[in-house]
C-alpha cells in the first residue's frame, strides 16, 4: 500500500471502531486498499453461526454475515476513484450475493471496481474463507451497484 492507502485504510479502521458499532461489533478490520481494490476480514465467532454445525461439526457463518461484509467492502471499494476518498458518500442500490459452500472460519472479502461513474459505481466481491483441507476458497461471490455522492 503507498502512504494515500495506508492512511485511507488507518482512517476506515478508526471510523469502523469508534463510530460504526455493527461493524466494529462484526471485528471488521481493513486489510489492504489500492487503487480500484480494497480488502477487509471478519474473524469467526460463534454469535456469528447458524444454529446446528455444518457438516465438518463446526457451525456454519450465518449468510447474512458475509452479505454484509460483500456490501460494506464492495462500496468502500469505490471510493478509491474519489479525488477526495473522505468527502461524499456512496449508497447501496443494488446488491447481488451468491453463495458456493459454507463459510466455517474468519472471512476475507476483496472488492474490486468494475466501474465508476460520476453517479453511479459497480464492484465485484469474492468472500473467501479456510476450508478444512484445502486452505482458503471462495464461499461468497457478489456484485453491488452503488450511487456515488461526488464532491469532487
Amino acid at each position: 500500500m503507498t502512504d494515500e492507502y495506508e492512511t485511507m485504510a488507518s482512517y476506515l479502521q478508526e471510523y469502523i471502531d469508534e463510530y460504526h458499532e455493527f461493524l466494529s461489533w462484526l471485528g471488521a478490520t481493513v486489510e489492504d486498499v489500492g487503487p480500484g481494490t480494497m480488502t477487509m476480514a471478519l474473524p469467526y465467532d460463534d454469535k456469528l453461526t447458524n444454529v446446528r454445525p455444518g457438516a465438518n461439526g463446526t457451525p456454519d457463518i450465518h449468510g447474512g454475515v458475509a452479505a454484509t461484509l460483500v456490501d460494506t467492502v464492495g462500496g468502500l471499494a469505490l471510493r478509491t476513484d474519489f479525488e477526495d476518498p473522505f468527502a461524499g458518500g456512496v449508497a447501496t442500490i443494488n446488491l447481488n450475493v451468491n453463495y458456493l459452500r459454507p463459510a466455517t472460519g474468519d472471512l476475507t472479502a476483496t472488492a474490486t471496481v468494475v466501474r465508476a461513474g460520476s453517479s453511479v459505481g459497480v464492484t465485484e466481491i469474492v468472500v473467501e474463507s479456510p476450508t478444512p483441507d484445502d486452505g482458503p476458497k471462495a464461499v461468497a461471490t457478489g456484485q453491488g451497484a452503488y450511487r456515488l455522492f461526488r464532491e469532487d
